[in-house]
């Protein structure tokens, strides 16, 4: 059992370029529209309910939001778009932050795109996709909620998203994930211990 990322602990959080970490790190982005359980994924992946605030009101983290795993790597949480009932300057405001962030950290390892499986490949999930392409970033999709639809039905959303981006000419792995049934977990370990440079047999708490 991977238990490396039970080790996650808040650091910083930003409202701006300059309130970024001045560390040298590699580090693991997660980004997703504001309903699409990316503060839940985040908590399963670290095994902890509450180290990422959830709300009930989508849009709720408009800061970027820094984690630390170890001295060397973090993990980032980037501000929910495209739902939120907020002005078009605040959205403007947020995706500014989030190119800013995208363009200042040299040490991006991957970026995570939380996708609700039932509302897959959205404007602002493909501007990301092409954010990840323009800035040569890895990019991986979480297919969140998974629970909500039968096995078959979720395997076949799961090619077709993955077969969508292809064809666009873009790349990342796709997966399904369950926050609520813990599926997944074991598969975006693997993804995150890959981008960080770990040895995935080593990564054990006593």
């Amino acid at each position: 059992m991977n238990t490396y990322y039970k080790r996650l602990r808040f650091l910083i959080s930003a409202a701006a370029k300059t309130q970024f970490p001045d560390t040298d790190t590699v580090e693991i982005a997660f980004a997703g529209r504001s309903n699409a359980g990316k503060s839940s994924a985040i908590n399963t992946i670290a095994d902890n309910k509450t180290i990422a605030r959830t709300s009930k009101t989508p849009g709720r983290t408009q800061l970027i939001n820094f984690f630390s795993l170890d001295d060397t790597r973090l993990l980032v949480d980037l501000p929910g778009y495209g739902f939120a009932k907020v002005p078009p300057a605040v959205k403007a405001q947020w995706l500014a932050l989030m190119e800013s962030y995208l363009t200042a950290r040299p040490n991006i390892a991957g970026l995570v795109i939380i996708m609700d499986i039932r509302h897959p490949l959205k404007d602002f999930d493909w501007k990301m996709l092409e954010w990840c392409e323009h800035y040569k970033i890895k990019a991986h999709v979480l297919l969140t909620k998974a629970d909500k639809l039968k096995k078959g039905p979720a395997k076949s959303t799961m090619l077709q998203v993955a077969k969508q981006i292809k064809e666009a000419g873009l790349e990342a792995s796709v997966q399904l994930f369950s926050a609520l049934k813990k599926e997944g977990v074991s598969e975006a370990h693997q993804k995150l211990d890959q981008w960080l440079g770990l040895n995935t047999s080593a990564n054990t708490l006593d």
